[in-house]
């Protein structure tokens, strides 16, 4: 069997294994009133559907004439036919359809009952095929469809296995010029639980086509656990009202179930993820440095000195090399003193990066800084300022506490996110107490700033950069929240006494990782949000490229006309690389950005601007992150 991934091609959109093709299947649900189909379109559009599909039936190719006479069929047949004459929609209707979906930018499907109706659709050039289940063992008509070229979406229910190896076996021989999926399907109105089968799905993929369920059950459970099964194409029949007339509305979703299952499907889709090799997640980084261990010296070394088993222990946090990789170690020569009590990493036994002497930069350059490790680093470096990184336990003491004589660069201060009893600072929250908490934080933080200005000279109005906050738990916020959150934010804002320093509000991630957990960022992502309110404001921003970058990912937007229209409102910004919508913080040359085309961008600033390496544990091991982004940007920015 050939493992390239299964793919199917319908107009210009390829659909995936990695991702999840929603069908509102309206079918006849709209019992003939183009009023209700186009509020079925609607409906199924807000939901978040890719894709909806009527049925069209040319009913004197469809049925005999002995049928259509109704009082010679039979009982159920005199039922359907009886609904479809009321019903069934005129090629003309079918159109207005097709285009009001075209207006609407959700794709149109339809399936064929007949060759007729076949032929008018390939007129009007529908992207594909679906064929229903009860014309599953119809080769005539499967085999018309075939010759047209396009892709099929074949539901199997009402068939035995025999019936469909059968219809595959003709759907092989087009093989050079059409492709198919195959729809698992029970054809019961509404079908029982224990019918469904969903196990047969893993049964489908051995034809190694793309599969998928179209299901008719109560619910959505079942439906949303067809993905683990391997189906990819999801099919359910959408109404408007469960009691109204028609054999299909029973088995049918209304708008907010509907609505749950595609959030649900988008949510799974999210994590379908790969079989390749494994990798850790941002958020596994922060809780693998905090839980997991490293190697840590239980001894001091000197330089060249061989590493020995009884030199070392392994101990939290794992900020270092991780213990496992003991064994490769032992033997190895050490490339400088190192201190007893240190985590020992790789760059101990190669080549030591270290900071150029000199840096060619046009703007202003810092590196983050904690108290614990401003000496150490500026005895490396030349900054013109350093940006503190602030916890807030670091606010519970003086700075004279940690800094014992004056520097002559500049500072920066970096908000916390986290105060005490797992306050995420928030001064965007309808939570009037939060809010007010909030604001004793950011307040008392900027006093311990000011309080900073003594060991900094040069420092007449230093800047803060704050994340205000305005994220939600479990999803985005809509349009109106949104606005009060910023009113919110203006409030506090007027609160606050920050005449001796200057707020930058930072560009956030739309997943911002909060201590080892996601949550939903709402604010600082939008940029015409992001102008409105700096010229309201008279306000700039701290632009950090890698949340930017994530951003754009996640709402397609463009990355580098992003941070050009954002150019005249940025006073700072945060430089590291990111990747996808989650991966935030990289060192430069990790993730997916174009590194020389932001730096022009960034570097056509009419004033110049300061910016900082913000590389995720940058830090340790004497800056090594650090020096390895700024050597990479000298002369470029």
């Amino acid at each position: 069997m050939d493992n390239k991934e299964k793919s199917l091609k319908i107009g210009n959109r390829v659909l995936t294994e990695r991702e999840i093709f929603v069908i509102a299947e309206i079918g006849v649900n709209h019992n003939g009133s183009m009023n209700k189909a186009f509020k079925l379109i609607d409906q199924a559009k807000s939901s978040g559907a890719d894709c909806v599909k009527f049925q069209f039936r040319c009913l004197n190719e469809t049925y005999s004439k002995d049928a259509l006479k109704l009082t010679t069929a039979d009982l159920g047949a005199q039922y359907t036919i009886g609904l479809l004459k009321r019903f069934n929609l005129t090629f003309n209707q079918i159109k207005k359809i097709q285009s009001y979906c075209k207006k609407k930018s959700i794709l149109f499907l339809c399936t064929p009952w007949d060759k007729k109706s076949s032929d008018l659709l390939d007129k009007i050039k529908v992207s594909a095929f679906k064929v229903a289940s009860a014309d599953m063992t119809n080769h005539d008509l499967i085999e018309h469809l075939c010759k047209k070229g396009k892709p099929l979406i074949l539901s199997t229910g009402m068939s035995t296995q025999k019936e469909i190896n059968a219809t595959v076996k003709l759907l092989k021989k087009y093989d050079k010029t059409l492709d198919f999926a195959l729809l698992h399907c029970n054809s019961t109105y509404p079908a029982p639980f224990k019918d469904l089968n969903l196990s047969y799905i893993t049964r489908l993929k051995k034809f190694n086509k793309l599969v998928g369920y179209s299901g008719h059950e109560r619910g959505i459970s079942a439906t949303l656990a067809s993905v683990g099964f391997g189906a990819r194409i999801i099919e359910r029949h959408i109404t408007l009202d469960k009691d109204m007339e028609g054999p299909d509305h029973a088995a049918s979703l209304e708008q907010e179930e509907f609505n749950t299952l595609v959030q649900g499907l988008r949510e799974i889709e999210a994590g379908i993820g790969n079989c390749a090799d494994r990798h850790i997640t941002q958020g596994e980084l922060i809780n693998r440095e905090n839980l997991s261990k490293s190697i840590y010296l239980t001894r001091d070394l000197k330089k060249n000195q061989k590493i020995s088993k009884n030199m070392v222990e392994f101990k939290s946090p794992g900020q270092g090399l991780q213990p496992y990789m003991i064994d490769n170690l032992i033997g190895k020569r050490v490339n400088k003193d190192l201190k007893k009590g240190n985590p020992l990493f790789m760059s101990d036994l190669g080549t030591i990066i270290k900071p150029k002497s000199e840096y060619q930069f046009t703007n202003y350059w810092g590196i983050p800084v904690r108290y614990h490790d401003i000496s150490k680093l500026l005895e490396i470096s030349s900054p013109n300022f350093v940006e503190f990184h602030m916890s807030f336990n670091d606010l519970e003491h003086k700075p004279n506490k940690f800094l014992k004589r004056k520097y002559n660069c500049d500072f920066l201060v970096h908000a916390p996110e986290l105060f005490k009893n797992d306050h995420l600072l928030d001064l965007c929250t309808t939570d009037t107490q939060y809010r007010k908490k909030s604001i004793q934080y950011m307040q008392k933080l900027i006093e311990h700033t000011i309080n900073l200005k003594e060991f900094f000279p040069n420092s007449s109005k230093p800047k803060i950069i704050v994340n205000c906050g305005g994220f939600s738990r479990d999803r985005f916020i809509d349009k109106n929240i949104k606005k009060k959150y910023y009113d919110n934010l203006i409030r506090s804002l007027k609160i606050i006494n920050s005449s001796e320093i200057e707020i930058i509000p930072q560009t956030m991630a739309p997943y911002p990782w909060h201590f080892g957990g996601q949550r939903y960022q709402n604010l600082f992502m939008d940029r015409n949000e992001i102008k409105k309110f700096c010229k309201k404001m008279k306000m700039r921003i701290c632009n950090d490229v890698s949340h930017s970058y994530l951003a754009c990912n996640t709402f397609n937007w463009d990355f580098y006309s992003y941070i050009e229209d954002l150019r005249d409102v940025t006073t700072h910004y945060h430089i590291s690389d990111g990747i996808e919508t989650s991966g935030e913080g990289l060192q430069i040359g990790c993730g997916t950005i174009d590194f020389e085309k932001l730096c022009r961008i960034v570097k056509n600033h009419k004033e110049k601007i300061t910016f900082i390496p913000e590389v995720w544990q940058g830090h340790t091991n004497n800056g090594e992150g650090f020096w390895k982004s700024l050597n990479f940007l000298d002369k470029k920015l």
